[in-house]
């Protein structure tokens, strides 16, 4: 399992649910401090959480090292606390390693990251110990799935995809 925040938990769920190996993913909130919170408390910006998605995967398919380097291709890693159109810390963009050995592999990715694509900024993507996880209300999961008119519009007019291109030349899953 592998717990990644991206920004927009509907675009993260949306760009790991057609990796090849990757099960199921649940869009939530984690890293913060209140218990079992709400979207609507989670927006505004008083929980601490950031919008996550729970990524259940086969390592016989996908390592989460390959996981990592899919996700460093769908964020922006050169800001802080905000993706996109999204502001604030709930939108930060964090890789919560619910081991020791995944805490190490995201070390080492971050580690590679900085040496084969140097970014003018630095890197502000928190990489730290995984907390509870909070599934987010079903109006969110699968939201690319069930309000896909919606989500698109939201994700271009977000720039979304424009910023990944002009970062990595192109999305690593779209």
């Amino acid at each position: 399992m592998a717990i990644l925040a991206g920004g927009c938990f509907w675009c993260t769920e949306a760009d790991f649910d057609k990796v090849p190996g990757v099960l199921s993913t649940t869009s939530g909130y984690t890293g913060g401090k209140t218990a079992n919170p709400s979207y609507a408390e989670v927006s505004s910006h008083t929980t601490g959480h950031a919008e996550a998605v729970r990524i259940v995967f086969d390592p016989k398919q996908i390592s989460y090292p390959q996981l990592l380097a899919i996700y460093w291709r769908s964020i922006d890693p050169t800001v802080r606390d905000r993706q996109f159109c999204d502001i604030g810390t709930p939108y930060r963009t964090a890789i919560f390693a619910t081991s020791a050995q995944q805490l190490q592999q995201a070390q080492a990715s971050l580690a590679e990251l900085q040496t084969t694509k140097p970014f003018a900024e630095p890197i502000q993507t928190q990489i730290q110990m995984a907390q509870d996880f909070y599934p987010a209300e079903p109006e969110h999961q699968n939201y690319h799935l069930v309000n896909p008119v919606r989500y698109e519009f939201y994700r271009k007019s977000c720039g979304r995809d424009a910023r990944l291109a002009q970062l990595w030349g192109t999305p690593a899953a779209r």
